[in-house]
């Protein structure tokens, strides 16, 4: 009797969580990412994206836990250990054969910024010196837009700080992303103006290369299941990114 009590426990938990036990790389996965308000956020309240792939992996019946790192050491890590996945992750064509491609999240919008007065025709600006977030994919997409003047830094403050010692004349970044950073900057958010979008692009959860097809299917299934039932929409909404 009691063995057939723990094998009808066995059989209620497989069927509970039937994606994890066919899931390889995904079992044993760990999350990369970066502070990127608003979409992650490493102290105080979940950021859009973090509480969508939160959601994401609770339905895929996976608890993974979460690093925080300079987003350039995010990408080493993601292609270089087993079982990592990343977010927000540009997929660009430079990238494809570097990750397996989990879910899409977010479509990103990246523009210029500036102190005000000193943003010009975006023509004019291809031979201006642009900051950019080291290891992000405005690199690639700048120099696909004809700037060639690239000026990495290692962080959103340090980029602010370029601007406003004028070691760069504009920023690229993405839109959400800027906003929040000046927002959290009051003293200096009147300082600065910006673009209309350059580029859309999508951001994606990404993971190594050991990530197989039943990984990447049921990713795929708990993303249809939140878009079915409207949790992904109202993810977003929540947090202003939709």
């Amino acid at each position: 009797m009691m063995g057939r009590r723990l094998w009808l426990g066995a059989m209620a938990w497989l069927l509970a969580y039937p994606q994890e036990v066919l899931a390889g790389a995904a079992r044993s996965m760990r999350l990369v990412t970066a502070h990127l308000p608003p979409l992650v956020h490493e102290r105080g309240p979940e950021g859009g994206l973090q509480e969508l792939v939160g959601e994401l992996c609770r339905r895929a019946g996976l608890r993974p836990a979460t690093t925080f790192v300079p987003w350039r050491r995010a990408l080493f890590l993601a292609t270089t250990m087993k079982a990592t996945a990343i977010y927000p992750l540009t997929r660009l064509p430079e990238r494809e054969q570097q990750y397996r491609w989990l879910v899409p999240l977010y479509e990103e919008n990246y523009l210029l910024l500036a102190v005000r007065g000193r943003l010009l025709p975006t023509e004019d600006m291809k031979g201006k010196r642009i900051a950019l977030l080291r290891g992000g994919a405005q690199g690639a997409i700048l120099k696909e837009l004809g700037f060639t003047r690239l000026v990495e830094a290692a962080s959103i403050d340090e980029v602010h700080r370029f601007l406003l010692a004028g070691m760069a004349d504009a920023a690229f970044g993405e839109r959400r992303i800027i906003a929040a950073s000046l927002q959290s900057r009051p003293a200096e958010e009147g300082q600065f103006e910006t673009s209309a979008p350059l580029r859309s692009t999508t951001a994606w959860l990404a993971g190594s290369l050991d990530f197989d097809d039943s990984d990447i299917a049921l990713f795929q299934r708990a993303w249809e299941a939140m878009r079915a039932d409207g949790s992904q929409r109202r993810i977003l909404a929540k947090h202003k990114l939709s």
